[in-house]
Parts: C-alpha cells; sequence; structure tokens
C-alpha cells in the first residue's frame, strides 16, 4: 500500500460511469416496477453506495476511507435498450477515490444483472470508466 502518511488532506472527487445493455422488455419490466426480485434501481443505488465504503475490502491495495459523500445515479435510454450508470464519491483526505467510484458503478450494474437474470440473461455490462477526479498532488482529470 502507497505510504500517504505526509500527504495533505485535500477535496477529492471522482466520476466513474457505466452502462449495462439489455432487451427492451427487461427495460420496460424494471421501468415499470415489475420485476420479480422488487425495485432495481433502488436496491442498485444501495448496492453501489455499500460498495463504495468497502472498496478497501475488495481491491487488495487501496486504503480505507472514511467517505463524505456517494452517490449513485441511473440514466434510462430506451432507444439503444441500456442504463448509464454514474458514480460521484467525495472525501477531504490524503488518497483518491477514484476505486470507489469505479466500485459503486461495478456493484450497481452487477445488481442490475442479478436482479434482471432471470428474464435476460444476455444482458452486456460495459465502459466502465473514470470519466473526472479533482484533487490531490496529480490535480484534475477529465475525460474529453
Amino acid at each position: 500500500m502507497v505510504d500517504v502518511t505526509e500527504k495533505p488532506a485535500t477535496k477529492r472527487v471522482a466520476i466513474a460511469r457505466g452502462s449495462i445493455r439489455m432487451k427492451p422488455e427487461t427495460l420496460q419490466l424494471i421501468t415499470e416496477n415489475k420485476v420479480p426480485k422488487g425495485d432495481v434501481l433502488s436496491t442498485a443505488r444501495i448496492a453501489g453506495i455499500m460498495a463504495a465504503k468497502k472498496t478497501c475490502e475488495l481491491i487488495p491495495m487501496c486504503h480505507p476511507l472514511n467517505l463524505t459523500s456517494i452517490s449513485v445515479e441511473f440514466t434510462l435510454d430506451s432507444p439503444k435498450s441500456k442504463i448509464d450508470i454514474e458514480a460521484q464519491v467525495k472525501i477531504v483526505g490524503r488518497t483518491g477515490v477514484e476505486m470507489e467510484a469505479l466500485t459503486a458503478v461495478s456493484a450497481a450494474a452487477l445488481t442490475i444483472y442479478d436482479m434482471c437474470k432471470a428474464v435476460d440473461r444476455e444482458m452486456v455490462i460495459s465502459d466502465i470508466m473514470l470519466m473526472e477526479k479533482r484533487g490531490g498532488k496529480s490535480g484534475v482529470f477529465k475525460r474529453k
């Protein structure tokens, strides 16, 4: 693990995104809250938040962090039959929160898959990536 003892605590933000594509019928079931396992998006949001908080237990070299904010949002894209997922994580600390944002998106997507797999095993999780990070010594990164 990287030694961050001497680094100053600064405000840090990371935003990650990803998508899950599915059959149009599956997206309709989610939209109408008719998936047998329950409210897919609410459950996926909670899973993403919980995963961000537990990132250090999943990724071996991540520091345990006292996160100050986590949000997980969904955009339903009916024409493309997909759900876009965005997570934003904030902290005032000595290390960044990129892994926490990426983990939140991944867990949210996996939760959607798990809750809908009985009706659609062909779902595809894709394009999980860091979109932006601010704070710390390396400054700002913004995906173009």
